[in-house]
């Protein structure tokens, strides 16, 4: 495999295992047992499944607390409610639900951190829509315990970010470096099987410069399930969506550099095209005729006064990333994203010493020269 080493000052290439904060170990991993894949057991609709067969006996006998509703139509804040309220029947039924789900997503750990890819990770942020609620929040805390009961040595902990914000807030850390130094913002795009969203993502690097208070500034929603595009139509709204937020930005007086970084379902080949995992968006995005940043390029060849540079990931790559600074106190760790499916990605920290790699700089050391120039080979 030829060396990959990308300098954080370029532009890296698509699904780069290299960028400027972190190497990606894998992403977009799967798993198969004797049930089929582990990921299916660990999503929003395997948490459904569980709970509508716990209802089953109390629906024959006419006393299923949740009503008549099937689990897949309630609500994530109608099942919150039913954890706290006064109903203890309601509350008992969504706590063993939650039980269940947790040792299932304890189960699919256990199985991902058997993988090489995933060895001595450390800990796991948890994003996802799923994350969004107390129920999920709960979910978590209950797996964490079942895995270090289980004596695994890892930490298990929900995004800090919302989940709709974190897929943008992550396209900063696949930006080059002197982009922070020079603008105060980015367009970022999260794409999903139901929906596509775009935003403006302020950098505040003045006050951060390692990228903790960056926010979104203003953002775009197209539920595009609703619409049934065609892919053509697809990329024409969303060029449109980001035109609109290019004017926004300059009418709001922000330095938006000349830079589009893309969160994408599936495994991105380095020339921007899609190699799998595409099924569920408006059309064939895995078509070897179709590239989505150089249908972007060419839409947008400029923003503001420089040509567009665009850069696109697999979306649970680009939610974990909205974490890096929160990360550095681990050297391995990675992002689970609970939706429709279970997003993965695992990440190795490139914490720096002086503009070098730490783990350069411990060699260095170690040779007892502190100023020799050595390439790394990982």
């Amino acid at each position: 495999m030829a060396e990959d080493i990308v300098t954080t000052t370029g532009i890296a290439r698509h699904g780069a295992t290299r960028l400027p904060s972190v190497d990606v170990d894998s992403f977009n991993i799967e798993i198969k047992d004797d049930e089929g894949f582990l990921g299916d057991r660990a999503s929003k609709g395997a948490f459904r499944k569980i709970l509508e067969t716990l209802r089953k006996p109390l629906k024959k006998s006419g006393d299923d607390p949740l009503g008549k509703k099937a689990a897949e139509n309630i609500g994530k804040s109608e099942l919150d409610e039913a954890l706290v309220g006064d109903d203890v029947a309601a509350a008992a039924l969504v706590h063993g639900a939650i039980e269940e789900f947790a040792r299932e997503l304890a189960y699919v750990i256990g199985r991902f951190l058997k993988t090489k890819a995933w060895a001595d990770t450390e800990r796991i942020v948890v994003g996802g829509g799923f994350r969004q609620s107390r129920v999920g929040e709960i979910a978590i805390a209950r797996t964490d315990i079942i895995l270090k009961a289980e004596g695994h040595k890892i930490g298990l902990v929900p995004i800090r970010s919302h989940p709709d914000e974190a897929g943008l807030i992550g396209c900063l850390h696949l930006a080059p470096s002197w982009i922070f130094e020079a603008y105060d913002s980015i367009l970022a795009v999260d794409i999903g099987g139901t929906n596509i969203r775009c935003g403006v993502v302020e950098t505040r690097w003045k006050k951060a410069p390692d990228l903790s208070k960056a926010e979104v500034w203003k953002s775009e929603l197209w539920r595009h399930a609703d619409d049934e595009p065609t892919r053509e139509g697809a990329v024409k709204r969303l060029v449109k969506m980001l035109k609109d937020l290019i004017l926004a930005a300059d009418t709001e007086g922000l330095k938006l550099a000349p830079f589009i970084g893309i969160a994408c379902p599936g495994v991105i080949n380095e020339d921007g095209s899609i190699e799998k995992g595409a099924q569920n968006l408006p059309g064939n995005w895995e078509s070897s005729k179709f590239n989505l940043p150089a249908s972007l390029v060419e839409a947008i060849p400029q923003i503001g006064d420089h040509d567009t540079a665009i850069l696109m990931h697999n979306d649970g790559v680009a939610q974990g990333l909205s974490e890096v600074p929160f990360m550095q106190d681990v050297e391995r760790w990675g992002v689970l994203t609970i939706g429709t499916g279970l997003g993965n990605a695992r990440f190795t920290n490139r914490k720096k010493d002086n503009g070098k790699d730490k783990k350069d700089a411990n060699k260095d050391d170690k040779a007892g020269n502190g100023k020799k120039d050595k390439k790394s080979k990982d």
